[in-house]
């Protein structure tokens, strides 16, 4: 998913973080590490997050604020995923794909990603870098996306490069939505430490067009065996789900419990934030966020 720009010019995972008030909300039961991206800092007194996940695009980024969010983590004792989104948050100013395709080939956004990556480097906290995520997603949502495989693949390649000279101690997560023929995409085992997936529930989507609600186990089961082939670490890297009262605390209860069979999987990452793509089918913005995403 991506995510809308918002403090004007601020790195909004953190502002929103230290500067507004949430009411807080705990991790649910389990043991597997589970992680947040949380703008708005509801999990923020929460001993039982492991990971702060960030999203920032890399044009139009505060760079300074990136040293507030290690701090944040590092007194939280957490790691930190910062997914690095190829474009601007400024939705008229953005690249077309041509454009984004011809400027990686180039060198032109080399030192977007470098800038970036420069800054990680000095981080306390952990850094696992997660560039030009779903990549084989078909909606149109991300510039970035639905690439021939080969192109996507050189281009995931060369921004690795890029930043590893820069952040020698930053793992790399590849992170496909999980759909058929994700495989078309994979870069190779020398540029991916760690595989992501996304998954979401929408309980009225469910009911209306598939004509049965799924739990977490029945959307990410057929993902991760598509990701574990690669013999690497999965994580689901973006996670959440809206329904009624009863499928909301079943998937409550899943999420770190209901693993069985999956050894590979080393980490779920709650998406706490409100969709800003329309979900198919007309369902509009759901809100993922804890306390809003139960539907009455």
């Amino acid at each position: 998913m991506t995510h809308q720009q918002a403090l004007k010019g601020v790195l909004w995972p953190l502002a929103g973080s230290l500067l507004y008030a949430s009411a807080a909300f705990a991790a649910p039961p389990g043991d597997l590490p589970f992680g947040v991206y949380d703008p708005n800092g509801a999990f923020s007194d929460d001993d039982d997050v492991a990971i702060e996940h960030l999203f920032l695009p890399w044009e139009d980024v505060a760079l300074p604020s990136l040293y507030d969010a290690d701090s944040y983590a590092v007194e939280r004792g957490r790691s930190i995923l910062v997914t690095i989104e190829p474009w601007t948050w400024t939705r008229d100013e953005r690249n077309t794909p041509e454009i984004l395709m011809a400027g990686i080939q180039d060198g032109t956004y080399d030192t977007n990603m470098a800038t970036i990556c420069a800054v990680l480097d000095d981080f306390e906290s952990p850094v696992t870098v997660r560039w030009g995520h779903e990549m084989e997603d078909e909606s149109g949502q991300f510039i970035w996306a639905n690439w021939e495989p080969q192109t996507y693949i050189d281009a995931y390649r060369k921004m690795v490069d890029v930043c590893r000279a820069e952040a020698g101690n930053a793992e790399f997560m590849w992170s496909p939505m999980g759909e058929e023929g994700l495989e078309d995409y994979y870069p190779g085992d020398d540029y991916v430490d760690v595989v992501g997936l996304s998954v979401f529930g929408l309980q009225p989507w469910e009911q209306q067009i598939l004509g049965e609600e799924r739990t977490f186990r029945e959307v990410l089961e057929p993902r991760y065996e598509r990701a574990v082939q690669f013999g690497k670490p999965v994580v689901v890297a973006e996670l959440g789900y809206s329904g009624d009262a009863e499928y909301v605390e079943q998937w409550t209860q899943d999420v770190r419990q209901d693993t069985e069979g999956m050894p590979e999987l080393v980490a779920v990452v709650y998406f706490n934030q409100q969709e800003v793509y329309p979900w198919p089918d007309g369902f509009g913005l759901p809100d993922w966020q804890f306390g809003n995403n139960i539907l009455e």
